[in-house]
């Protein structure tokens, strides 16, 4: 996302649109773009300084920690903001700005039930498997003898 300074008015800039992947390098990691980001940002330019404030929105395509499919997550950045020193180019790439509030809004241990639209067959497996360990483990404590 570059901006040319000389396109902002003094009482600022308004920019709302979509864009491509900001983040194509993690396809090697499972995380893959699902769509375009979406940005909603101000900018402006004061003392020396550019700085912009909004929202972006990216979704993504996640593989589930619990049970390994994959599924759409909207990674939302509500409060964008970036203030940076002017002192060269009349252009400024605001890219790997919004590629860093991005990665640090992408949860650390996806799972595919986050939202409450759907159920982790995951989970159940792991809930099934709880239920059966716990059984066994007290049946093995009831049996312990403690001498007093």
């Amino acid at each position: 996302m570059k901006v040319h300074l000389k396109q902002i008015p003094p009482q600022g800039l308004h920019l709302e649109g979509e864009e491509d992947c900001a983040i194509r390098e993690l396809e090697s990691e499972g995380i893959r773009c699902a769509g375009p980001l979406r940005y909603d940002i101000d900018l402006g330019v004061a003392s020396g300084g550019l700085w912009a404030n909004g929202s972006l929105s990216q979704p993504v395509e996640l593989r589930c920690v619990s049970c390994l499919e994959k599924f759409t997550y909207e990674v939302r950045v509500p409060a964008f903001a970036v203030h940076l020193e002017l002192g060269g180019p009349e252009t400024v790439d605001l890219t790997p700005f919004v590629r860093e509030d991005i990665l640090l809004n992408l949860p650390g241990h996806p799972h595919c039930d986050r939202d409450g639209s759907r159920i982790c067959t995951g989970k159940q497996v792991e809930n099934a498997q709880q239920d059966t360990n716990q059984k066994s483990d007290w049946s093995a404590l009831d049996q312990l003898k403690l001498k007093r």
